[in-house]
């Protein structure tokens, strides 16, 4: 039951990942279609007890489609000829989606343009309305 560390105050435990091994979809060829290398990592981001339950509302919110109603993050690679490479790969790409919702967004803070921003916005637009009124038909008097 070894600790994976995420960040510094967050670990989560191996036996919460659960992978399991299919054929490559794809073109074909020598080695691709005889052996089991591509990784679907199935992770029940729902009943972790190791995350916080604000991360566990930014995760889903950022894994979108790849997060099932019950709360089950799957995550898919089949890059690599290699299964040990798809592994760490699927692995490496649930921590850093991991540390990228333990990350609190900043609170926008609704601001107004200045008195002086305003008269500069009006000035030029009445520069360029004089500009483009000079552009008419010129008549000879």
């Amino acid at each position: 039951m070894p600790l994976i560390p995420v960040t510094r105050s967050i670990s989560i435990d191996s036996d919460e990942i659960e992978e399991s091994f299919t054929r490559a979809s794809g073109a074909g060829g020598q080695h691709v279609n005889t052996t089991d290398s591509a990784v679907m990592l199935r992770f029940d981001v729902a009943n972790s007890p190791n995350l916080p339950e604000m991360v566990k509302d930014r995760l889903a919110a950022l894994a979108g489609s790849r997060m099932t109603r019950d709360g089950v993050l799957t995550l898919r690679s089949e890059g690599s000829r290699s299964q040990l490479l798809n592994r760490q790969e699927v692995r490496e790409r649930l921590l850093e989606l991991i540390r990228e919702a333990t990350i609190v967004p900043k609170k926008r803070r609704p601001t107004k343009p200045s008195k002086a921003a305003k008269a500069r916005r009006v000035d030029t637009k009445k520069q360029r309305s004089q500009i483009k009124s000079g552009r008419g038909r010129v008549t000879s008097d």
